[in-house]
């Protein structure tokens, strides 16, 4: 058993006791009821599972929780699919996130169950490159390489690239000369 304390979307969990078994999927779905983040292969391949950890560098990354215990995350900041639109004081959501946004817009998603897995890698992708600008004629390269391990089992790959590559284009600041 562990004890384990972590901020979700900005809210603090715990100190909860849990097993050391417990994959952080599990976590989310079971204890917490969050059930956005979905359980795809279990083996850490389709990425469906895929949530956002902020460091305290200021940086983020994308981990997977179908492949990693819940202790893992103790102590830290977390971002999942129930994060990303703004609510207000009543808990109803009045603005999607930009990426939230141009998946929507493009009609990227089909069944959805890979959606929020692309959603918080792209958002990573999008706060990387706020950081450093990527070259237009790059975009594509950036794109497969932050998106490819991720599997649609409706196959809708091209119009999750296509909505990437137009937010990337139309954000200020993703590109550079």
């Amino acid at each position: 058993m562990s004890t384990i304390a972590l901020s979700i979307n900005n809210k603090a969990i715990g100190p909860i006791e849990t097993s050391d078994d417990v994959m952080m999927i599990e976590f989310l779905h079971e204890h917490l009821n969050m059930t956005g983040t979905k359980f795809g292969c279990g083996v850490g391949v389709c990425h469906a599972c895929t949530v956002i950890v902020d460091n305290e560098d200021g940086t983020s990354e994308s981990v997977r929780t179908c492949i990693n215990g819940v202790s893992r995350f103790n102590g830290k900041k977390i971002r999942t699919i129930e994060g990303h639109a703004k609510e207000n004081e009543f808990g109803e959501i009045i603005k999607l996130s930009p990426v939230q946004e141009t998946f929507i817009e493009n009609f990227s998603f089909q069944c959805g169950w890979c959606t929020s897995g692309f959603v918080n890698e792209t958002t990573v992708l999008v706060e990387k490159l706020k950081l450093m600008p990527i070259r237009v004629n790059e975009i594509e390269t950036v794109i497969e390489k932050a998106l490819g391990d991720h599997v649609c089992r409706c196959t809708g790959y091209v119009k999750y690239y296509k909505a990437v590559k137009e937010l990337i284009l139309s954000t200020e600041g993703l590109t550079r000369p």
